[in-house]
């Protein structure tokens, strides 16, 4: 498996690659890309949960038990559930968030994607997204899987942020630049 070295040269790196191996190993790669998105999408959504997964006061065997029944509420797969005891078990929930991008990274890495985040002032209808992402696909040469977030801030046109490439087309951007050019 070919995979970026800044991946797997931090903690989650390394965790999310020994998961996704045995994810390989059982077929079941999807299926726990699915269960991390859920589960991230759940500590973005609670803080109680943040807080759960952060608090170092909170012995090893509580956090466990804990995990293991949102785990359960989840309906996330058994290798998912075991992978959370093995981080319970290691003092490692508070990394849960970095090892889901981690794991989603080596996925779409090995599936031949390029992650792209896209924001736009307003949300974007499945059409728009298909177009964007045919689009992105004949710059980048291959797959793009679009991650599209909201940002009425923008005021409108689009930020793509492909790995470390930027393309902002964004009436803020040009706004600020008309304002330093009129300055001088």
């Amino acid at each position: 498996m070919e995979i970026s070295g800044g991946i797997t040269a931090s903690l989650a790196g390394r965790y999310a690659s020994a998961l996704y191996d045995l994810a390989l190993a059982h077929g079941s790669v999807a299926v726990v890309e699915s269960d991390l998105e859920t589960l991230a999408s759940a500590i973005r959504g609670s803080d109680d949960l943040a807080g759960l997964i952060r608090n170092p006061e909170v012995r090893r065997e509580d956090s466990a038990k804990a995990i293991a029944a949102i785990a359960q509420l989840l309906g996330l797969s058994p290798l998912t559930g075991n992978f959370l005891g093995v981080l319970a078990a290691n003092r490692r929930l508070a990394s849960l968030p970095d090892m889901a991008r981690a794991f989603a990274a080596i996925a779409a890495a090995e599936r031949g994607e390029v992650s792209a985040t896209v924001t736009s002032a307003h949300p974007l209808d499945a059409a728009q997204i298909d177009a964007l992402a045919a689009k992105l696909k004949a710059l980048e040469g291959s797959d793009v899987k679009l991650n599209a977030v909201v940002d009425p801030a923008i005021l409108g046109g689009l930020v793509v942020q492909i790995g470390s490439r930027m393309i902002d087309s964004s009436i803020r951007t040009r706004l600020n630049s008309l304002a330093q050019a009129m300055k001088g």
